[in-house]
């Protein structure tokens, strides 16, 4: 049977650099209205990290090296309930750079990478356009995604750069629905109360 709710046909193929965008019938607390970056999805699991969930820890006082890398606020984002003491950073490279033969980084998707916090930020420091800086991530063991995704709990849909270190985190879910245009642009509309059923 086809499923015609909102959203449902509106998906795209899971991989790293993809987002996960919580469906508004998702009320888990660590993911309702979140906007997760995959940074890793295999066949034994996936990882990533939520975008839009500050935190009150600031990247000067946590990892003052990296402070002024840090896009703003230039705070610690939680990047998820797994393992809240485990640090990772992304950062957007600028136009025409690659993560190649650059130490302490490893890409992810496009001009997306994952930076190594053991490195020095000096090293590639012109390189990137910012970084974010999350505490924890967020996964998924093998089949676990996947299952969440046919419920409907996650939209899949394709990832920016500009989302990894965006300052207008605030409502990044309304819009990254926005721009996927109807009928998952019609969703970002809904309160937090009101679900799909």
């Amino acid at each position: 049977m086809r499923d015609d709710r909102p959203g449902r046909q509106a998906t795209a193929p899971v991989g790293p650099g993809t987002l996960l965008v919580a469906a508004p019938n998702l009320t888990d607390p660590n993911f309702s209205r979140t906007v997760v970056y995959l940074v890793e999805h295999r066949e034994h699991g996936s990882l990533g990290v939520v975008l839009n969930r500050p935190s009150e820890a600031s990247v000067r006082d946590v990892l003052p090296r990296w402070a002024s890398l840090a896009s703003g606020p230039g705070t610690v984002f939680v990047g998820g309930p797994v393992d809240g003491t485990t640090a990772l950073c992304l950062a957007s490279l600028r136009p025409g750079q690659r993560a190649d033969g650059v130490d302490g980084v490893v890409a992810v998707n496009g001009p997306v990478v994952l930076v190594d916090l053991d490195s020095e930020p000096a090293a590639f420091a012109s390189r990137v356009r910012g970084l974010r800086v999350f505490a924890g991530y967020s996964g998924w063991d093998s089949g676990q995604l996947a299952g969440e995704i046919a419920r409907g709990d996650w939209f899949v849909v394709p990832g920016l750069p500009d989302d990894v270190i965006t300052d207008r985190h605030a409502d990044l879910w309304g819009r990254v629905l926005r721009r996927q245009g109807a009928p998952l642009a019609l969703l970002s509309t809904f309160p937090v109360e009101i679900g799909l059923n």
